[in-house]
């Protein structure tokens, strides 16, 4: 559900390139396998906060677009673009659970925790593999939107 949109100006600009997109995914699905492994809340607790300033403050607040874009600074050039808009969806689902499995760490029920911190893991993974679950309920949303308020 990416755009293939390249724009020889300046194409973080008009989206998020493609290789911040991955580089995003590849964070989450490394952070929580190794929490997972080595039982670490700590490590979820860290992403949960990336995550959550992605999403309060877009891709100017988000840690892993500035290290992106100064990781893939040429690639990024030439990279099709995601729409801003599906990346803060997804990781405001991202936030969701990881935020749901800080709560459940804190209330003493670490496999509740484990396994909301897995259903990110899983979607990272699936996202990797060539199918964005959050960018179908994406679609989805909008389409149910439109459907029952037209045209917005």
């Amino acid at each position: 559900m990416s755009t293939t949109e390249t724009s020889s100006s300046s194409p973080t600009c008009l989206g998020i390139p493609l290789p911040i997109v991955t580089l995003n995914r590849v964070v989450l699905l490394t952070g929580i396998t190794a929490a997972i492994v080595f039982q670490l809340p700590l490590v979820t607790t860290l992403l949960f906060f990336i995550i959550l300033s992605a999403v309060v403050f877009g891709k100017n607040g988000s840690l892993i677009f500035i290290i992106g874009s100064r990781l893939f600074e040429k690639q990024n050039l030439s990279a099709a673009t995601e729409d801003p808009k599906l990346m803060r969806f997804n990781n405001s689902i991202a936030a969701i659970l990881l935020g749901g499995a800080q709560i459940a760490f804190l209330l003493g029920a670490p496999v509740a925790g484990w396994i909301l911190s897995g259903f990110v893991a899983i979607a990272a993974t699936i996202a990797l593999s060539g199918f964005c679950f959050g960018c179908f309920l994406y679609y989805q949303f909008n389409l149910q939107r439109f459907k029952l308020f037209g045209q917005q």
